[in-house]
């Protein structure tokens, strides 16, 4: 086993999905490879920093005290108990709803790179052997009715191979423990992996680019769906392929 295949298998291997043999190879190999054996670190530390209990947020303890000193002071004379413990209730009722939407916000970040990691991840293990498409053809037309039944939301499939990217198929896959569908498509040698999922009553959001372990990712909302395109060909080019998707669409 070679550093290539290495990288190809280790998320694998950290998600325990490979079988006896192939794990044993994996590590056999980074036993004995400085760089691969650094790049499981890299991605264990990774996994660990996205685990739930990493992704608690506690609100600073200045954070009331500044909310009410915005709020008007109360009277200072004939100010009765009662009326002074309502004005402490209400400052910390206004507290606690400005924290919590600095927790939403915070937590709603973190889910996003949870999910980015996860469609990185298997377009990583798409490039195992036969596993990159489970139906395998250029024609649109042959992809897109494959999908009918398997998903709640039927992908669309769009043939951009007069625009240089070359339509390879389709297969079942998940994220954010859902199944999506996944249209493959390459750029010359690169492969793009299209991750379509079902998000009802989601309003169209536009495209957001971020990179993740040497992938780039483009990911946006439209027509009920959350859709991300990976690869490894660069931001430019991976941003070219989503106009033209979404163009496409129109």
């Amino acid at each position: 086993m070679n550093c290539e295949d290495s990288n190809v298998l280790v998320h694998a291997l950290i998600d325990g999905e490979l079988d006896a043999g192939h794990a044993r190879e994996v590590e056999a190999h980074i036993a004995g490879c400085a760089a691969c054996s650094e790049r499981l670190r890299e991605f264990r530390e990774f996994r660990d920093a996205m685990a739930p209990a990493s992704l608690r947020y506690r609100a600073p303890r200045g954070l009331r005290f500044r909310i009410e000193g915005k709020l008007p002071a109360p009277p200072a004379v004939g100010s009765s108990r009662r009326a002074v413990i309502k004005g402490f209730a209400f400052g910390a009722t206004l507290s606690a709803l400005a924290a919590s939407g600095v927790l939403v916000m915070v937590m709603r970040g973190d889910d996003e790179r949870r999910v980015l990691g996860e469609v990185v991840s298997a377009h990583l293990r798409s490039l195992q052997a036969h596993h990159l498409t489970e139906v395998q053809s250029s024609d649109q037309h042959t992809v897109k009715p494959w999908f009918n039944g398997r998903l709640d939301v039927a992908p669309p499939v769009i043939d951009l191979t007069a625009q240089g990217f070359t339509l390879l198929g389709g297969r079942l896959d998940y994220a954010d423990a859902k199944p999506v569908a996944a249209i493959v498509y390459r750029r010359r040698v690169h492969v793009i992996n299209l991750f379509c999922a079902p998000a009802p009553g989601s309003a169209k959001r536009a495209a957001r680019m971020a990179s993740l372990h040497g992938f780039n990712v483009r990911s946006w909302s439209e027509n009920g769906l959350n859709l991300w395109a990976v690869s490894d060909i660069n931001a430019e080019e991976l941003a070219e392929f989503g106009e033209k998707f979404e163009a496409a669409l129109r």
